[in-house]
């Protein structure tokens, strides 16, 4: 079972409600996963390459000219800095480039939303490049998709 709050799912195992003198008691059993991921607070010792997980574009809107194409990545945070003086920082930080059709154009995201939205995309064959770079808009080795 799980509560849900507006800002996040937490999962609470087996719940007990009691009515106990006007007031209602509520238990749960310990949580068998940790919470624990890289801190912000601290440096990362010996921080594994980034990794970068791109889907097949859902089908759901492929006819309306819409293509959604989702995302993920593994040690590296996407967020909107930039620069050489982020190069350093730890956790990793960096942002996507999304390239199309070979256009002489890209687009960064640093948005981290999980999913890149095309829109008005014609019918036919189309060819879209996902970049996972660093602060500096250098391709992460191996993150090219």
């Amino acid at each position: 079972m799980r509560m849900r709050s507006m800002f996040c799912v937490i999962p609470t195992g087996r719940l007990l409600l009691a009515a106990a003198a006007g007031g209602v008691l509520l238990a749960t059993n310990a949580f068998a996963q940790s919470a624990r991921e890289a801190t912000p607070y601290l440096a990362i010792e010996n921080e594994p390459p980034p990794k970068l997980i791109v889907d097949p574009p859902l089908a759901a809107a492929l006819t309306q000219g819409i293509v959604w194409i989702q995302y993920r990545v593994e040690n590296v945070h996407i967020v909107p800095v930039f620069g050489t003086g982020a190069l350093n920082v730890s956790p990793r930080v960096g942002h996507l480039h999304i390239h199309f059709d070979d256009l002489p154009w890209l687009w960064a995201d640093p948005s981290g939303v999980n999913t890149i939205d095309l829109a008005g995309v014609p019918p036919g064959q189309h060819k879209v490049r996902v970049d996972l770079v660093n602060a500096n808009h250098q391709v992460f080795p191996g993150c090219a998709m």
